[in-house]
């Protein structure tokens, strides 16, 4: 009898292991960026982004997508420094979107709508292409000092699904100040009091980001 309950244990949780496998779908992530400084350049600087994310089906349509990239941002700068012509600021992050998506399922595709809250922590801060007194320099790494490592922020966009296949756009938006005298990350206190001012003036990286996503 104790043999049968042990089969019996087994079994249900070899069903209920794999159904909940099935329930999700790892995935590699990979993607261009397309961001700038408002307050210090109006074009948009390339970038890209890759990692991995796990994709768990919720009812009603809804998926939950959390993702671990690296992610380089960059924008052009012009003018704001005496006697350095223009040249290309970046910042690489490890960053932790969540994306949350809604759309039906089409059978042969399923398009979406796109919420992603975001996190990152910046691990490296340079400066590519500049030109200092007639001097060229093609890469200067760049001090740590007034620069907020931490970043928190929202995206929303759009998708569509094909297969295994998930591509996405949005629009981010980056919350706090990516400059400040004292060098400090922001803490949670000041995430709600600075992401309007943030949307309005653009004090940190913000853009466009096109993903592919490939789900297996």
């Amino acid at each position: 009898m104790k043999r049968l309950i042990t089969v019996i244990a087994l079994c249900v949780m070899t069903f209920w292991g794999s159904y909940t496998l099935k329930a999700g779908d790892f995935g590699v992530v990979a993607g261009a960026s397309f961001t700038n400084i408002r307050e210090v350049s109006k074009d948009m600087a390339t970038g890209f982004h890759a990692g991995l994310a796990y994709k768990f089906n919720l009812p009603l349509g809804f998926a939950l997508q959390p993702s671990v990239l690296y992610h380089m941002k960059s924008s052009l700068v012009e003018g704001a420094i005496a006697d350095i012509t223009t040249f290309d600021y970046k910042m690489g992050y490890v960053e932790v979107p969540v994306s949350l998506q809604w759309g039906p399922d089409l059978l042969l595709f399923r398009p979406f709508l796109d919420v992603t809250p975001f996190v990152g922590y910046a691990l490296n801060n340079e400066a590519s292409g500049v030109k200092i007194q007639g001097e060229f320099m093609e890469k200067v790494q760049n001090k740590w000092e007034g620069v907020n490592r931490l970043e928190y922020g929202l995206g929303l966009g759009g998708g569509i699904e094909v297969w295994k296949l998930q591509l996405v756009c949005r629009y981010n938006w980056n919350f706090g100040d990516l400059f400040n005298a004292e060098g400090q990350t922001a803490g949670w206190n000041e995430i709600w009091n600075t992401a309007t001012d943030s949307v309005k003036t653009g004090k940190n990286f913000g853009g466009v980001t096109l993903s592919l996503a490939f789900l297996f």
